[in-house]
């Protein structure tokens, strides 16, 4: 718009340089006269009268020419406007976008279209150069898509070996546990003066060789550290970086939430109060399963109590929509000592670990996940103290 604005001006200008003139021309036209001394008077009178005719005459010829003049000045200025315009619409627009696109292109941005003259010489070429920048933009798209499933699947696989991880550790304490055991009972039998010299060698022999074995179980317990570890650095990186988490509920029957609970065997004593009520649930199979891992994880490394699980009916107004919806709520129980209640309200944030977390290992992400993927669900989430940790899920029925 500048550039045509610029011809504009100058063309405009010029014109009325040519004006001025013009007009300048025409003033300083002059009839030049004849000597009238050899005339008589008769003669002169005579002369006056021609001359007066002619002189007459010549101005209205003049007057009549500058008008002409004018009228050629106006419609060739008219011309000019409307050669100019031509000139812009069908050969320096089309110029003018092409450079304004390739200069967002250039920027990253594709969500601006080209407009598409088919009736000026960048025809073609403007079409060519916008499937370009369609192609480029559902380019950009497969390759956002491609790496949120990537981030997503490094974040789920983290997560989830968090338990096998947790498993290992558990059977190391359990193994360490039993080996201690047994390598004092061998160290008192060893005390013991009415053995022989080949009983006491059998006995030593046999705790070199449980203290051998408790040696290797402490290395994989330090290594079973170091994945966790290094499992928490890979997992905080991808979830700061994630925007979201791939959630698809759907119909589901209800008992295989109950299958989830009985299949925690890792996480201590846990008592089902009675069973889930059979019908058709809304739920994402995998969140719903790590949902209850987190919780009842929670539950055992903290508390290291019975977890108690009983399920209800019930129906509630959601917030927002006014209506009545019915929902399976699961309530899980622990009877251990709680959560400090200033921690309470921020149990659910990212990150956040409360302040009897001590050193036990941990990312401060598991109720964070679990409230997120319940509400994702259509559910919903609630804890609170009531002589020991209590968390009830809300699963929205079909």
């Amino acid at each position: 718009m500048k550039k045509i604005r610029k011809l504009l001006i100058v063309y405009t200008i010029f014109m009325m340089a040519a004006l001025g003139i013009m007009v300048i021309l025409w003033k300083n036209m002059k009839t030049i006269m004849g000597s009238v001394a050899s005339y008589n008077a008769e003669e002169l009178e005579i002369y006056k009268k021609i001359w007066n005719d002619l002189n007459e005459k010549m101005v209205n010829g003049q007057n009549m020419m500058l008008k002409y003049v004018i009228i050629f000045w106006v419609a060739l200025l008219i011309l000019g406007y409307v050669l100019i315009l031509v000139v812009y619409l069908f050969e320096l627009k089309p110029v003018s976008e092409v450079e304004k696109f390739a200069s967002e292109i250039a920027k990253g941005n594709l969500e601006v279209p080209l407009p598409i003259h088919k009736n000026n010489m960048f025809g073609s070429f403007t079409e060519s150069f916008d499937m370009m920048r369609e192609e480029l933009k559902a380019s950009r798209m497969r390759e956002l898509e491609a790496e949120k499933a990537k981030k997503e699947m490094v974040a789920e696989l983290s997560h989830d070996l968090k338990t096998p991880v947790a498993t290992i550790r558990a059977t190391c304490e359990v193994l360490e546990l039993k080996l201690r055991k047994e390598i004092e009972i061998n160290k008192k039998m060893l005390d013991d003066s009415s053995n022989n010299q080949e009983s006491r060698e059998q006995i030593e022999g046999k705790i070199a060789e449980l203290q051998n074995y408790l040696e290797k179980i402490g290395y994989i317990y330090n290594k079973s550290d170091m994945i966790n570890e290094l499992v928490g650095s890979v997992f905080r990186a991808t979830l700061d970086d994630m925007q979201e988490i791939s959630i698809e509920p759907k119909e589901n029957e209800s008992v295989i939430i109950e299958s989830y609970f009985r299949g925690l065997k890792e996480y201590g004593n846990i008592i089902l109060d009675n069973h889930i009520p059979e019908c058709l649930v809304y739920m994402d199979k995998l969140r719903m399963e790590q949902v209850i891992d987190n919780i009842v994880g929670n539950s055992y490394k903290y508390a290291g109590t019975d977890i108690h699980v009983s399920f209800d009916e019930t129906d509630m107004t959601l917030p927002g929509n006014g209506n009545k919806t019915s929902f399976i709520k699961i309530t899980i129980r622990d009877a251990g000592s709680g959560v400090n209640e200033d921690d309470l309200p921020l149990l659910i944030e990212k990150f956040h670990r409360g302040s009897n977390a001590g050193d036990k290992p941990g990312y401060g992400l598991g109720l964070y996940l679990a409230n997120w993927y319940m509400e994702k669900q259509g559910g919903g989430m609630e804890y609170y103290n009531d002589h020991g940790f209590v968390v009830e899920l809300l699963v929205k029925k079909v």
